[in-house]
């Protein structure tokens, strides 16, 4: 038996993780190059540090609006079909950004509405992606192995950055190049690939083991199994309708602990390269190179916490350890705004924030199955990512108001708090699934 779970997972391990990594990758460089793009966009449309962290934020009322409904539909659909629908279009309107200004000309809006309507669409577009692949790896994964897939899927997150940083800031170096500034060229060069990627998604994704050629007859039989059983282990204990995921304490509370989280790491991710910059940096390239540190530290932190997270079958202390890291690291970076400590600071917090996804999304599968777990899912992502709205627009605020970051810093740093605090005390959920559980081996036939 072991030997057909060990091959069957590395099987599968194999097929789904590439693609995820890759996806995830342009779905963030797609997402955040906005702060790139600030480097030089903001001087040629005019916005101030405020115009250009609200007009930012709004992606995250898009994505708000649909994850649930998109969820629903990759449920009842398929991811196949929904995924690759979701990364075209995402794809079409991350291009469409270049042409901002041509928006808002043919409008009569400001560059700043302009701006925000743009990112709107394009959170509506990405809407689903993130929880809809974090349940499609509940299709294919034990409860045991669900950290290390999200935290091996979510590491395109930092390499988004890190990779990001250079290649984003290399592309603004292109300004005049077809009559487009630099900022317009990076858009463009960075959606096409998403679209690619989308169509040829649409041909190689696989919706559920029981359809997948890759795997023999008996390890489709055993991994059916062993989920169903899983499954019935969650449900012994309470079965929850899709209404129910909605109000459920757990689920809020989840909610509101990754609302901190990413109010925090983001609210600091759109405005890192101008931070660099205000340390004395002028060239835009070294700033990308710079930009990438950090990120690395949000890498290791993933794998690291991950992979810990899943050899320990514990997922709540693992999850305070690194809401209490990113705060750390955030007190030590306001109070050191505007010189080269603060990168040091940055690392510590990245560390934490990016290490503390892998438990926490591994909690909500703990009790949550069916279409309750697709719609929970991506509630709990949907509120958590309006951290997204508020904390970059925090941030802009306190720098036009104060001249200096570390004010916005202090403010994330205390979310961080509210969020250790929420998991010290109230998230308790029990894992209804043993690290060791096994099923009895099925037959071929059954």
């Amino acid at each position: 038996m072991d030997v057909i779970e060990k091959s069957a997972m590395r099987k599968i391990y194999l097929r789904l993780l590439p693609f995820a990594i890759v996806s995830y990758l342009l779905a963030y460089i797609d997402r955040i190059n906005a702060s790139f793009a600030a480097l030089t966009m903001r001087g040629d449309l005019k916005l101030t540090a405020t115009d250009y962290g609200f007009a930012v934020g709004t992606f995250y009322w898009g994505y708000f609006l649909f994850e649930v409904p998109s969820n629903v539909v990759l449920e009842k659909v398929g991811a196949r079909l929904w995924i690759a629908r979701i990364m075209i279009t995402w794809g079409i309107f991350a291009g469409l950004t270049a042409a901002v200004a041509q928006f808002a000309n043919w409008t009569g809006l400001s560059n700043t509405t302009s701006f925000g309507i743009i990112r709107f669409l394009l959170g509506t577009a990405e809407a689903g992606f993130f929880p809809g692949i974090v349940l499609y790896f509940t299709y294919w994964f034990p409860t045991y192995h669900h950290a290390r897939i999200v935290s091996g899927f979510l590491v395109g997150l930092p390499i988004a950055v890190a990779a990001g940083a250079p290649v984003s800031t290399a592309l603004l170096g292109l300004s005049g190049t077809f009559g487009l500034k630099g900022w317009q060229i990076m858009y463009l060069a960075e959606g096409i690939p998403t679209v690619i990627l989308g169509l040829i998604t649409f041909f190689v994704l696989t919706d559920k083991p029981d359809q997948a050629k890759f795997l023999t007859a008996e390890e489709k039989s055993w991994l059916t199994a062993k989920l169903a059983s899983e499954r019935s282990a969650k449900e012994a204990v309470k079965k929850f309708s899709l209404l129910e995921g909605f109000y459920n304490p757990k689920v809020l509370l989840l909610a509101l602990n990754y609302f901190g989280i990413v109010v925090a790491s983001l609210g600091i991710l759109f405005f890192v390269p101008q931070m660099i910059k205000d340390i004395g940096v002028t060239d835009n390239m070294t700033v990308g190179w710079l930009t990438m540190i950090p990120y690395i530290s949000g890498g290791l932190g993933l794998i690291g916490w991950g992979r810990l997270s899943d050899r320990m079958n514990e997922r709540r202390w693992n999850l305070l350890g690194a809401c209490a890291l990113s705060t750390i690291g955030l007190v030590i970076t306001g109070a050191t705004a505007g010189t080269w400590w603060s990168i040091v600071g940055l690392c510590i917090a990245t560390f934490g924030f990016y290490g503390s996804k892998g438990p926490f999304w591994s909690m909500p599968p703990m009790f949550l199955t069916g279409t309750a777990a697709a719609a929970s899912i991506a509630w709990i992502n949907s509120i958590g990512n309006l951290g997204g709205f508020f904390g970059p627009w925090y941030v802009g605020v306190l720098k036009d108001w104060t001249g200096n970051y570390a004010g916005g810093i202090y403010g994330l740093a205390f979310l961080c708090l509210i969020s250790a605090i929420v998991c010290a005390l109230f998230l308790e959920i029990p894992n209804p699934v043993a690290r060791d559980a096994r099923v009895p081996e099925a037959s071929p036939a059954q």
